[in-house]
């Protein structure tokens, strides 16, 4: 066909590349998914190398910077903050913490490679505008993941560490936290909150494949209080303005997600208009 164009004068038509989705086996797949998960682990181990690097600031300045009463987010939240110490009560305590907090921090700042691969996955790129596509969903995914991130650790951790700091059932009970339940604490609430913060792009993805609606959104709107409600019980301190801080935001992300669920039905019907009609034109023309 190519060449009886060339010798009429005609240029060939541009061919559509081929769906490498519907050519590929399982066993290509699940190859595939593999080099995604060490390209993404050798993006973290990256940013553990940084973190090993400015390993001084991450672990006095940015993780045990709650510990001190002179904390910047303690003023701009005006927490009465008091010092603690810290204690290593098993032999390898602080050498663990160590490491801990530098794998958490190079996961941090290696999470937009990860997130990429991943997502690289999940959504084929099979032209550029597919590949922008991708580029455009990590962003968004990366944002929101940094986004409850910064979250935790300026905002919750500081309430739920000094609510724990200044509990006494007696004034005989003296606080001495373990170093290594300081970090996995201080690390579950940071990342909890990242992951939470994926709500807008859980919603935009399921409403993308017409599996959730806006209607279905706001008619579970009730529901999704009580559920944030119970959420911060979960994450905070049983005190009332911690877990106001928590259910606030997510009824916010709720209400986003609403906004973000329309959007991405009527960019869904789109494409099936557009896709019906450029069917119904292929036949017309035959």
């Amino acid at each position: 066909m190519e060449e009886r164009q060339i010798m009429q004068g005609e240029p060939p038509k541009a061919q559509k590349p081929a769906d490498r989705t519907g050519t590929m086996s399982f066993l290509d797949h699940l190859e595939e998914l593999r080099w995604r998960i060490i390209k993404g682990l050798i993006g973290v181990l990256v940013g553990v190398a940084i973190a090993f690097v400015f390993s001084d600031f991450f672990v006095e300045k940015v993780m045990l910077g709650p510990t001190r009463a002179d904390f910047f987010m303690y003023d701009i939240l005006r927490v009465d903050a008091v010092n603690f110490e810290l204690q290593s009560r098993r032999l390898p305590g602080q050498f663990f913490t160590f490491w801990g907090t530098l794998f958490v921090m190079g996961f941090v700042i290696g999470s937009p490679i990860f997130i990429y691969q991943i997502w690289a996955f999940v959504e084929p790129a099979l032209e550029s505008r597919e590949k922008r596509k991708t580029f455009f969903s990590t962003f968004f995914i990366t944002f929101f993941f940094l986004l409850g991130v910064a979250f935790g650790y300026m905002i919750l951790v500081p309430f739920a560490l000094q609510f724990f700091a200044q509990f006494q059932i007696s004034d005989i009970i003296r606080n001495d936290f373990d170093i290594n339940e300081y970090f996995s604490s201080v690390s579950m609430w940071v990342v909890a909150c990242g992951i939470i913060f994926q709500i807008p792009v859980v919603s935009y993805s399921l409403s993308k494949i017409g599996l959730l609606t806006p209607d279905l959104l706001r008619k579970y709107r009730r529901h999704s209080i009580v559920f944030a409600l119970v959420i911060s019980a979960m994450l905070t301190p049983p005190d009332p303005i911690s877990q106001i801080l928590i259910a606030l935001p997510l009824t916010v992300l709720y209400e986003l997600s609403i906004w973000i669920s329309r959007y991405a039905m009527r960019k869904r019907k789109k494409e099936l208009e557009e896709a019906i009609t450029g069917v119904s034109e292929s036949d017309s023309s035959r």
